[in-house]
């Protein structure tokens, strides 16, 4: 795997790009990534948050961390 945050090629993973479809991580990794969002900014990830839809790219990780820390999921 390449280092995605240190590059010019356009085709590399941008903020939008999906997680999973790109290969940069699998399901385990989701967890490891969860675990991490927990520690880091002191959040719970209820079950039925760990979703794509929550967790899938930059952008979505972003936001849910938002809303998670504004109190509203």
């Amino acid at each position: 795997m390449g280092n995605y945050l240190f590059t010019t090629d356009d085709s590399e993973l941008r903020d939008a790009d999906s997680l999973m479809l790109r290969g940069v991580i699998d399901s385990t990794g989701a967890l490891e990534m969860i675990l991490f969002l927990e520690e880091s900014y002191e959040i719970t990830v209820a079950e039925e948050e760990m979703v794509l839809e929550n967790l899938d790219s930059v952008d979505k990780i972003v936001a849910f961390v938002g809303r998670k820390r504004d109190g509203a999921t």
